[in-house]
C-alpha cells in the first residue's frame, strides 16, 4: 500500500507537474512571494520549505542538490547565500501560507505565499 506517499496530482502528466512545481518553486524564491491556487501553493510550500532546510547545510553538496532542483543559477546563489543563511537558526517554517478566497472565473480559492522575515 502507498500510504501518504507522494503529493497531489495537480491534474497535470507526471512531467507537466514536476516542471510546473520546478517554475513554481524558482519563481517564489526569486520574489519571495507567489499567489496562486490553494493546492499549487500548499505543494509548492512543502518543496521549498525541503529545500531551504538542505540549502542550511552550505556544503557543496547541498549547493548541488538545490541547483538540481530550481531552473535559474542566480536563484540557486540567493537562496545559498542570502535565504539560507537568513534561516539558519530558524527550526523550520519559512513560509506562510495566506488564503485570499475565491478566483472570480472558476470560484478556484486562490492563496499566497510568502517567506517569514
Amino acid at each position: 500500500m502507498r500510504h501518504l506517499y507522494g503529493g497531489r496530482k495537480l491534474g497535470r502528466p507526471t512531467d507537466h507537474r514536476l516542471a510546473m512545481l520546478r517554475n513554481l518553486m524558482t519563481d517564489f524564491l526569486r520574489y519571495e512571494h507567489l499567489r496562486t491556487t490553494e493546492p499549487k501553493a500548499e505543494e509548492v510550500q512543502r518543496e521549498v520549505e525541503k529545500l531551504i532546510t538542505r540549502a542550511r547545510e552550505g556544503s557543496l553538496h547541498a549547493y548541488r542538490r538545490v541547483a538540481a532542483q530550481l531552473y535559474d543559477p542566480s536563484v540557486v546563489h540567493k537562496v545559498m547565500t542570502e535565504l539560507a543563511p537568513k534561516f539558519r537558526d530558524r527550526p523550520g517554517g519559512y513560509t506562510r501560507l495566506i488564503k485570499l478566497g475565491f478566483r472570480r472565473g472558476d470560484a478556484a480559492p486562490l492563496a499566497q505565499l510568502e517567506l517569514v522575515e
